[in-house]
């Protein structure tokens, strides 16, 4: 087994320690306990979520002329589905929409979103 697998194993046995029961008295009560309080403060941990609505490539002396007012031809077309990125990974996939709550703000509602991978916890 190489040393990858090791980790990935013992990653997955610290991220589900909290959710399989155990009989009572078990001495993984303990670790189990830790486990899910650990997982529990890494699901507060706050992330910026992008929704990325196109993107435009310039040589920096158009973007230098850049003034108040000008518009950015994106690559993204009206209608067409927009990433929704966390760190640099798209997680999601959806359509651009106005709230209805609040109509001066738009918001993305998922058309798809991205399978969570899967370790290798094959031995």
């Amino acid at each position: 087994m190489d040393g990858h697998s090791l980790k990935a194993s013992a990653a997955e046995e610290a991220m589900f320690a909290g959710r399989e029961g155990s009989a009572a008295g078990s001495p993984l009560d303990d670790e189990q306990r830790s486990g899910t309080s650990n997982l529990d403060a890494i699901m507060r941990i706050p992330v910026v979520v992008q929704a990325i609505l196109g993107t435009a490539v310039m040589p920096v002396a158009n973007l230098m002329k850049l003034n108040r007012g000008a518009i950015v031809p994106l690559d993204h077309r009206i209608g067409e589905v927009v990433d929704v990125v966390v760190n640099g990974r798209v997680v999601a996939r959806g359509e651009v929409v106005v709230l209805e709550e609040d109509n001066s703000r738009f918001g993305i509602s998922l058309t798809e979103v991205a399978g969570v991978p899967r370790l290798n916890s094959s031995n």
